[in-house]
């Protein structure tokens, strides 16, 4: 069979929109962002246009003089870049385009849990711990950040602290019991 007819595979092609393995969004669900993480994906976005796609396009387009296509390591790998690129920025403009940004702060002084929240809970072993649940394309789990779609989010979401609230574990329900509910200052007016 001809290559013409085949496709190949660079053996990323189940992450058709770039998102990195992020959770989809829910059906009808709106994608809560904080003004800082909006911030972030449209610099990432912008940095992607305007610098890393334009250098990859002229180091394939210098590849491409070079000869033979089909043994040449700066050719195969710049498209495959190419393409990498390209998925992320449509995966980026499509996220922007849907983002509902949220900002935190004007929860300021508030004790009950919305989007942008940072929570510090006791488990039912009095475990304490603190998050911050954030946009599913800006929490970082290593950051004690959680996506509001999180199971923990959302048990949490709308209580208030002092409250108990149930978690479904794979171990069984837990009870946790909101400490402190905070969310961040408000900003000089613009």
């Amino acid at each position: 069979m001809s290559k013409a007819f085949t496709k190949e595979s660079d053996g990323d092609d189940d992450d058709e929109d770039g998102g990195g393995g992020l959770p989809p969004l829910p059906p009808g669900g709106k994608n809560y962002i904080t003004p800082a993480g909006y911030q972030r994906l449209r610099g990432e976005l912008m940095s992607l246009i305007d610098d890393e796609r334009p250098k990859m396009v002229e180091t394939v387009s210098w590849a491409a003089k070079n000869g033979d296509r089909s043994e040449n390591g700066d050719y195969l790998y710049g498209k495959k870049r190419l393409r990498e690129i390209d998925r992320r920025i449509r995966f980026l403009t499509r996220r922007l385009d849907i983002a509902e940004v949220a900002d935190p702060s004007a929860h300021h002084g508030h004790d009950q849990i919305f989007f942008g929240a940072t929570v510090t809970y006791a488990n039912s072993k009095g475990e304490q711990r603190t998050i911050t649940i954030k946009g599913i394309d800006e929490a970082d789990n290593l950051a004690g950040e959680v996506s509001w779609i999180a199971p923990i989010a959302r048990a949490l979401l709308k209580a208030r602290e002092g409250d108990e609230v149930k978690l479904q574990t794979p171990g069984g329900v837990d009870v946790l019991e909101v400490l402190e509910v905070r969310y961040p200052e408000p900003g000089p007016a613009a």
